[in-house]
Formats: C-alpha cells, structure tokens, sequence
C-alpha cells in the first residue's frame, strides 16, 4: 500500500465534500484501516488533527465564497455545514480575524492549502518488534498538557522534573505515556507513571490488551522520538494493524525503553 497516496484520495474526497457530511467511515476504508486509526494515522504525519483539517478547509473556502460577493453569511454557513451562522461567524472570525458580514472586495483573507502529499517517498526503515499481551496495569502519575509541537522539549523536561521532585520519596519512574484526544488540536498529554499507589497521584488503568513492542536500547528522549516518528510515518502505514484507543506507553526499565502501541 502506497500510503501517501491513498492519504491523497482521502484530501480529495475531503474536498469534493466540503459542502456534505463528510463520512470517516469512507476514509478509513481508502485505509484500510478502523477510523481510530485513520484518524490518528492522519494527525501524526500532517501534524493536524483530521477534524480540524477539514474545519480549515471549509472556512478558507467560505471566504471566497464571501469575498466574491454572492452569498449571504447564512447561506455560506449553511453550505459549510455550521448549525447557526452565529457559530459560524465565531468561527469565521477566530479564522480569518474579521467578521464574515465584514468581508468586502478590499479583505484580507487567509487560506488554508488543501494538503498534497509526495507519493514517490520510499519507505526502507526497518523496525524489529514483538506482539505480546500485558494484563491489566494500576498506574499512578502526574502529566503536563502538550502538542505535537512541543512533546520533544516538554516531556524530557518534565520527567526530569518528577525524578528531581519524587525520586527519592517513590523511586524510579516506570512508564511514560502519551494520551491522544484526535479531534482536537493540542490534544496530548504526557504522564510520569509509577506502579505503586501514590493517593495524591491521578490512578491510571490500564486494561489488558495486546501490544506492538519496540524497544530502544535507551532511555534517551530524542531516540524514543525518533523511534516514535518512524513507527507512525512508515511502519504502520505499510502494515494492516488497527490501532486501539490506548495511550501510547514507554516503559523504562534496565537502561531499555519498550515502545508499546496497543492494537486488535
């Protein structure tokens, strides 16, 4: 499977139903893959969630459609799919940066591209890894809010933060784990988690499920980033694994890392 190139039949389909409901059923099937997995498939290498994207689009092409002059600001809401045009306007507004009855033949607009991706990249990383299934875990743990931005600044940082803070009082930390909210932008979180009940800490549980493991000769971060790069940009589009709505886990343990992806 050509990903990138599959990942363009979905944009296109994206744009030739900007003015319908646009089903993640369809898109996932160009895939062939479930839509959890479509989704997060889509926001790790576009680097926007698949929501937004499309939210993006409707609202570049609504100021077109204002700008030649044609449409009323209800009519264009309406055709972008928005409940109201008083939602529509906010949203217009937070977009463009001037209100949609505003909008003249002197605007100012802002577009956003429809994404086009390069079908020649070849894809010749090789990734060792095992499937195991782990029981289910009672974790404990703090986090910090982050994005895909961020996360390679933030969470070496606040690791180290924790190790100074609570190393000596709860021991080392076990796991790092990363939460997904796809339909959001800055939508991560990144937790410390211990395997010892800490009551001031948030209680984690995660249930039994079988896993995707890679493991990192290391506990580096830039090396666990990279690592986590390639499984999302090459290894997983080449493969036919459905990803299942898990946080992704790195357990820390005798100078390693385990890369742990949970899946069906």
């Amino acid at each position: 499977m050509n990903i990138y190139k599959n990942l363009n039949e979905i944009t296109k389909y994206i744009d030739d139903n900007l003015e319908e409901e646009i089903s993640y059923e369809k898109l996932s099937k160009i895939l062939g893959v479930n839509v959890y997995t479509m989704q997060r498939l889509f926001s790790m290498i576009t680097d926007i969630s698949l929501a937004e994207y499309i939210r993006k689009r409707r609202l570049s092409n609504a100021g077109y459609d204002l700008y030649k002059g044609n449409l009323k600001v209800i009519d264009v809401a309406v055709k972008y799919k928005y409940d109201n045009a008083t939602s529509f306007s906010r949203a217009f507004e937070r977009f463009h940066g001037i209100k949609p009855s505003l909008v003249n033949k002197h605007t100012k607009l802002k577009n956003f591209p429809k994404i086009f991706f390069n079908e020649n990249i070849k894809m010749t990383t090789e990734l060792d890894y095992e499937i195991i299934t782990l029981d289910k875990m009672d974790l404990y743990g703090v986090s910090i809010a982050t994005n895909n931005s961020k996360i390679g600044i933030d969470a070496p940082l606040f690791f180290r933060n924790i190790i100074d803070k609570y190393s000596n009082k709860y021991g080392e930390i076990k796991y790092g784990m990363i939460t997904y909210d796809i339909e959001r932008e800055n939508s991560k979180k990144y937790y410390c988690l211990f395997d010892k009940k800490i009551e001031k800490f948030e209680h984690i549980i995660i249930p039994k499920s079988k896993w995707l493991k890679f493991r990192i000769n290391s506990q580096d971060a830039k090396e666990i980033q990279e690592l986590s790069h390639k499984f999302y940009n090459e290894f997983l589009p080449s493969i036919n694994y459905n990803l299942k709505e898990l946080p992704e886990l790195e357990y820390y343990h005798d100078n390693v890392t385990d890369f742990l992806v949970a899946i069906y």
